[in-house]
């Protein structure tokens, strides 16, 4: 049996559109009520397992989660290139295109990294052409107002998912998180969008269990205190993330060598290391390379063509351009493990401890946590 992502309960790609149609009067997934304005904070990297193992820390957050409805699915792959995307423009990675960390660029034959290989080859409105959630916002008289740190301002990615709002740098976490409320307590409507990636990259560099994660982790919670209290009443705030994480010891990342066979026919490396995504040689044949790897790691990982993949729905609906940006082959980690490719693994990203991309419930399940009119 193979995974899939849950279909039949709100996920990460109904909050910012719930978020829109609750300002809009409108019915939505997460059946939030009508209201002025709405924030969605996305902390990059926070995983519902994480955060209850270390609840201690985070009463303040805790407290907004709110029974069943306070847990949600991220979707698959649980990468933030993928996820960003689907949160905002509300569709799955089959259809807004940014299917992984590292995606193949079928005319480039190239393999392109999601969130910092745009180039004159990989034009943000190009390669993600559907309207954003701020789009639509604005077009609707809805002031759209994305918060984040100055280096993300003008980048390729940030035009392929956040185009059509307003930018506001700021440096903090809780800089970040009063800019919000400030702007929630501003006359007229406004979705407001507020991105804190401190988790996610104290996680990657010493893992979710470290001291540096918990200290992060601490520092958002006594972010989130004045949401508690200082909302206006026709305005919502939810705070979600696009993953979790879990730690990978270094005895378990491992890397196959630049002469393996597992390499026979394999052109293009893609994905991540825990959902790697293989685009073969033309002449390459699909089921020698599949039996291959699945002899090898069909023992901790799913090993898929990317036609059980789609058949299974991990990408949701694909649409015909964005199907050979898929690998043909994909290998998911289901138990602690992570590969790379000796070939282009740096020292950097051997180092790392936690890690994602894959269906564990340390990736897939995030928070969802609510105050003032969300939480009603």
């Amino acid at each position: 049996m193979l995974p899939a992502p849950r279909r039949d309960a709100p996920s990460l790609g109904d909050v910012l559109t719930g978020a829109l149609a609750a300002i809009r009067g409108e019915q939505n997934r997460l059946a939030l009520p009508p209201m002025r304005s709405a924030a969605v904070i996305l902390v990059d990297g926070l995983g519902m397992s994480a955060l209850r193992a270390r609840s201690g820390h985070a009463r303040r957050l805790l407290a907004a989660i709110a029974g069943k409805r306070g847990t949600i699915d991220a979707g698959f792959p649980t990468t933030t290139a993928a996820a960003l995307a689907t949160l905002t423009t509300g569709l799955e990675p089959g259809r807004h295109g940014l299917v992984g960390y590292a995606a193949v660029d079928p005319e480039g034959d190239r393999v392109v990294n999601q969130l910092t290989g745009w180039d004159a080859g990989m034009q943000p409105s190009v390669w993600q052409s559907h309207p954003t959630v701020f789009e639509t916002a604005t077009a609707s008289g809805i002031d759209a107002v994305v918060i984040g740190a100055e280096r993300y301002r003008d980048t390729g990615f940030t035009d392929a998912v956040l185009r059509g709002a307003r930018f506001i740098a700021e440096g903090s976490i809780a800089d970040r998180v009063r800019l919000t409320l400030a702007e929630l307590g501003a006359p007229g409507s406004r979705l407001v969008y507020c991105y804190i990636p401190e988790l996610d990259m104290a996680g990657h560099a010493s893992g979710s269990e470290s001291a540096a994660w918990l200290e992060r982790l601490e520092e958002l919670d006594a972010a989130v205190e004045p949401l508690a209290r200082g909302l206006p009443a026709d305005a919502g705030v939810l705070l979600t993330a696009d993953h979790g994480m879990l730690d990978v010891p270094e005895h378990a990342r491992l890397v196959i060598e630049s002469g393996s066979p597992l390499w026979d026919g394999v052109r293009h490396v893609a994905g991540e290391p825990r959902c790697l995504q293989l685009s073969l040689e033309p002449e390459a044949d699909l089921r020698a390379v599949l039996e291959r790897w699945r002899e090898a790691e069909s023992a901790r990982s799913w090993v898929v063509s990317r036609a059980e993949a789609i058949g299974a729905d991990w990408f949701g609906a694909v649409a015909p351009e964005v199907e050979p940006r898929i690998g043909d082959i994909l290998i998911a980690a289901r138990s602690r493990v992570v590969y790379y490719d000796e070939r282009t693994a740096s020292p950097r990203s051997l180092a790392m401890v936690g890690q994602h991309g894959s269906f564990s419930p340390e990736e897939t399940r995030i928070p969802l946590a609510r105050w003032g009119a969300a939480a009603l």
